[in-house]
């Protein structure tokens, strides 16, 4: 048994392609047997990044607002303290509905392992390390 306690300083952050779009693991397969934990973070509201979810996460708002685009036309804002839970195989785009949006992500199983693993792992390639 164990408790740890992360913050945004502890996590390792990749920036996608030149956006001020950030996404940081905490939790990963180094040291989680089973999820990933992590912080996203999106400085310009409007700006996204497409994705295809290759496993479970849910993405819980703690500062601004996040906008998920899927299915081409349909939407779903979360605000901070609201949940927005996705399903692996889910075609989207990530955009922040407000200036500054900060996102807590937890993925079942590592999201990064699953990703790799997946006829979209190229979608990786718009991310450097920051």
């Amino acid at each position: 048994m164990s408790v740890r306690l992360f913050t945004k300083n502890d996590a390792k952050f990749y920036q996608y392609k030149d956006h001020e779009i950030y996404v940081g693991d905490v939790l990963d397969s180094s040291n989680s047997e089973s999820m990933s934990v992590g912080f996203y973070k999106n400085k310009i509201k409007g700006e996204k990044n497409e994705w295809v979810v290759t496993y479970d996460e849910a993405l819980i708002v703690t500062k601004g607002a996040l906008t998920i685009r899927y299915e081409d036309d349909k939407t779903v804002t979360a605000k901070a303290g609201e949940v927005i839970f996705l399903t692996k195989g889910t075609k989207l785009a990530y955009e922040a509905g407000e200036d500054d949006t900060e996102v807590v992500y937890v993925s079942y199983p590592h999201w990064m392992d699953a990703q790799t693993k997946s006829e979209h792992a190229h979608l990786l390639d718009s991310y450097q390390p920051v």
